[in-house]
């Protein structure tokens, strides 16, 4: 089985980091490979492994899926002992529509507050809409870690955590103020493995532009 994720460049790329996140809890074997954003040969590349022309994109043999949720999924069902869903029915459930709230919105945050997970810009893109946005994630993860426990969303890692992973780099990187129970769930997701060797990787990467 050879299993291959295509993603942006790793200061930048939040759906880039969902998928590869779910495959180093996953377990299973993959490659990453890097497609440059914002190069003349960009879209040409991109069109190379993904049809649809969007990073990420994962190549498993001759089997090709795109957009984030749908490789987390796809994942989950290739390691089900894993558990990147919780088990039980409600939970599950819960789990999934906050994963697809954040797929779907939040787009004052992403417009003023975009991932670099090298710089520190504490104050930086707080307009009152992003700062909205930020209140509602950290509703989300103190009702759900009241709930479970932490120190995931869902006690154990999540497809969830994955899904919210680049919103902790962002408000680490523009100073979001946060409680306790959301720091402590930043600092958790910050620890993951996967995350450090995405963070190592992006730290010897470019500015996106330059």
């Amino acid at each position: 089985m050879t299993l291959t994720l295509y993603v942006g460049n790793k200061r930048h790329s939040s759906w880039s980091l969902r998928p590869y996140l779910a495959l180093v809890q996953s377990g299973l074997p993959f490659e990453d490979k890097t497609i440059w954003l914002r190069r003349g040969d960009t879209r040409a590349e991109i069109l190379k492994v993904n049809p649809a022309g969007r990073l990420p994109v994962l190549h498993h043999d001759s089997v090709v899926i795109w957009e984030t949720l749908a490789i987390c999924e796809y994942v989950n069902e290739l390691a089900p002992e894993a558990k990147l869903w919780p088990s039980d029915r409600t939970k599950r459930a819960r789990a999934r529509a906050i994963s697809t709230e954040m797929h779907a919105g939040f787009s004052a945050l992403r417009d003023n507050m975009p991932m670099d997970v090298t710089l520190e810009k504490p104050g930086h893109g707080h307009t009152p809409e992003a700062l909205a946005d930020a209140r509602r994630v950290c509703d989300i993860w103190r009702d759900e870690l009241t709930a479970s426990g932490g120190p995931f969303l869902f006690g154990r890692f999540s497809i969830a955590d994955a899904m919210f992973a680049p919103v902790t780099t962002r408000f680490t990187t523009y100073g979001v103020p946060l409680d306790g129970t959301c720091r402590a769930y930043v600092a958790a997701i910050a620890a993951l493995p996967g995350m450090q060797a995405w963070k190592r990787d992006a730290a010897t990467e470019p500015v996106l532009g330059q």
